[in-house]
């Protein structure tokens, strides 16, 4: 006899709690019970074998329908019972309660992860689901525009495919069923999909010195196939910087995480997304940023097999079809693979990918904002030129030992001449302007007050700051 394992469960006596076991291995890979067989491998044998016999598979059979195969053993001269459960096509409850077995374990499906076993027994996908109530007139038909423009000028659709009808399109990307748009068609497409699916949106946040300091915080909302778009523009223009340089006379802006390889990390997050489970959220960091969505990796998968070569198997296959001919994401398992060399190229550290909480997390490092703010050695661009940090001063250089003194110097000076600017700066203008917390502001502004450089004159609210001795 083996040891207990995903098949395998032994038992000294019959209980009725072990329908939950039979429940277990029906919705899994099936198994067998035996009965008369402590844990430990000692075979204790069975009391009324007849009766238990004919009760047992009595008690399988009305309380989850399931038939199992009833077989009487002997082992070491003892009377032992074994049943075997067969895998089954359809969801196995005990009780309204659905289990799984899991190694040598039994799981109890709750909440996503029950919706996500239900439908995939069922042979079905959520994105495949007609959504009640919704017409084609839900459908909006810029989102339709945009995704023909970038999906013929990928040359992965005809030119004629713009003269095809909005159902048309949809039902040959097999987002329609019987006249009502799916799930998928309404996420990719719908005027205002939240209101169907609230967790479809976007959360970004900024935080400070930790988790609780919140600083600013924005929820994208619209259809899928323009969110990026959308995320891009807020992220450009509200959390991330663009560090001036100069290749010859020519002058340079680029994001300061390669543009094309954040825009595949989203988009990954978008299309690999549990699309019935949480929002996805993006939480910025000083140092890094963090991207999570829901939904694990397939079975057999781990982080080391995405980074290398590997077959896609997306979790919402039409969705990513969608995605993939616009141009969006590579078929072909390619995509992190691209991020990868994007990061090499521009000589940054590549990207991190984790499974955790339920889902995938990408941590991408921020060097090039640590050192515009004088926390870290200053990148240099491909020609060798430093970057200059976004308010046109040029960034510090630290050394070993003084790097952090250095760049809190810089950042007072930079307090300084905003203050002579506008003598009635508020302390969140700075967090704003200086990409750092409303607490670490008040630190320097103390520090500034000790030295003598600064004083406040007038109340908090409606006073202002004067410059002592100013250059």
């Amino acid at each position: 006899m083996n040891n207990e394992n995903q098949n395998t469960e032994y038992k000294r006596i019959w209980k009725d709690e072990y329908l939950k076991w039979v429940s277990g291995f029906a919705n899994a890979q099936g198994g067998k019970i035996y009965i008369g067989i402590d844990d430990d491998m000692t075979v204790v044998g069975v009391d009324n074998l007849h009766k238990q016999l004919e009760d047992i598979p009595n008690k399988i059979i009305s309380n989850t329908g399931v038939f199992p195969e009833t077989n009487h053993l002997e082992i070491e001269g003892k009377d032992v019972i074994e049943i075997v459960i067969e895998p089954c096509g359809m969801p196995i409850s005990y009780r309204g309660v659905y289990y799984y077995r899991s190694g040598a374990t039994k799981q109890e499906f709750r909440g996503t992860a029950l919706h996500q076993f239900l439908l995939k027994k069922m042979g079905l996908n959520w994105e495949d689901i007609p959504c009640d109530g919704v017409t084609l007139d839900d459908i909006d038909d810029g989102a339709i525009e945009y995704f023909l423009d970038h999906a013929i000028g990928e040359g992965r659709m005809e030119p004629e495919s713009r003269k095809s009808s909005k159902e048309e399109v949809l039902s040959n990307l097999g987002l329609i069923k019987d006249g009502i748009p799916t799930n998928g068609a309404v996420l990719l497409f719908g005027k205002y999909p939240q209101r169907r699916f609230v967790t479809s949106s976007f959360k970004i946040g900024r935080f400070g010195a930790d988790d609780a300091d919140l600083l600013s915080q924005d929820q994208i909302e619209g259809n899928l196939i323009q969110m990026t778009d959308k995320i891009m523009q807020v992220l450009s223009s509200k959390y991330l910087i663009r560090p001036i340089h100069y290749e010859g006379l020519q002058r340079k802006e680029p994001l300061e995480i390669p543009e094309e390889a954040l825009r595949e990390i989203i988009f990954n997050s978008i299309v690999h997304k549990l699309q019935f489970g949480t929002w996805n959220q993006m939480s910025i960091y000083d140092d890094h940023i963090r991207l999570w969505n829901e939904g694990v990796l397939p079975e057999d998968y781990t982080v080391e097999t995405l980074m290398s070569k590997h077959t896609s198997r997306p979790r919402n296959p039409k969705m990513a079809q969608v995605f993939y001919r616009a141009g969006f994401i590579e078929a072909w398992g390619r995509g992190y693979e691209k991020i990868m060399k994007a990061f090499d190229k521009a000589n940054l550290k590549r990207p991190e990918f984790t499974v955790e909480q339920g889902g995938v997390t990408a941590t991408i490092y921020r060097e090039i904002f640590m050192s515009v703010r004088g926390d870290t050695e200053p990148k240099r661009n491909q020609i060798g030129t430093e970057q200059e940090n976004p308010n046109n001063h040029p960034g510090s250089e630290k050394g070993s030992e003084k790097g952090s003194e250095k760049g809190s110097e810089k950042t007072r000076d930079r307090i300084v001449r905003e203050m002579k600017g506008n003598p009635t700066v508020t302390i969140n203008e700075l967090a704003t302007m200086l990409y750092i917390s409303d607490r670490a502001v008040s630190k320097h502004l103390k520090k500034l007050q000790e030295d003598g450089k600064i004083r406040r004159v007038g109340a908090d609210r409606g006073g202002s700051w004067e410059v002592i001795n100013p250059e």
